[in-house]
């Protein structure tokens, strides 16, 4: 009976976790909406899938999960959402799918006055200037922000989204 019971617990804490994304599920599922964005707006792409998983625990929070805010932006109004059938109200920004808050924090750190000297700075390719920069424009209170947005990306290689602009599959298809 014993036996049954611990590989029933088993069986079911291995569902609950696979539920969660993991990091490789998260750039997987939005790798082309990064880098979509990059092609847009000039922010490497890197940036976009390592702020987004290091503010919204690849996709695992709270404001994530109810509210589709990947870099937990603050709105002008309260958003609410349900909790253990409890209506919390927050003041962070509710969006419509993940790609529009994807889109939202590429006009904020490239259109606010804080933070627009970054796009005539720094290159899609240089994910160190942006990940600094952003730091050092008031991003982030925390001094270890930049240097752990730049561990994602390193962990993940996600530099090499910014690199290459061409299609992945075209190259695979044409080598040169």
């Amino acid at each position: 009976m014993k036996k049954i019971l611990l590989i029933v617990s088993l069986l079911i804490s291995s569902l609950a976790v696979s539920a969660q994304n993991t990091s490789q599920s998260y750039i997987e599922k939005f790798k082309e909406n990064a880098i979509r964005i990059m092609h847009e707006s000039g922010v490497p792409a890197s940036i976009v899938l390592a702020v987004a998983m290091h503010e919204s625990a690849c996709g695992n929070s709270n404001i994530a999960q109810k509210l589709n805010n990947q870099f937990g932006v603050k709105g002008s109004s309260t958003s609410v959402y349900y909790k253990h059938k409890k209506k919390v109200h927050t003041s962070y920004k509710k969006y419509e799918s993940v790609m529009d808050s994807f889109q939202d924090f590429a006009r904020i750190v490239t259109e606010r006055k804080q933070f627009s000297h970054l796009t005539e700075e720094f290159s899609h390719y240089d994910y160190i200037g942006w990940a600094k920069g952003i730091q050092h424009s008031g991003y982030c209170s925390s001094h270890k922000w930049a240097t752990q947005v730049l561990d994602i990306i390193r962990k993940y290689q996600l530099n090499l989204y910014d690199e290459n602009p061409v299609d992945q599959s075209q190259l695979a298809a044409n080598p040169q």
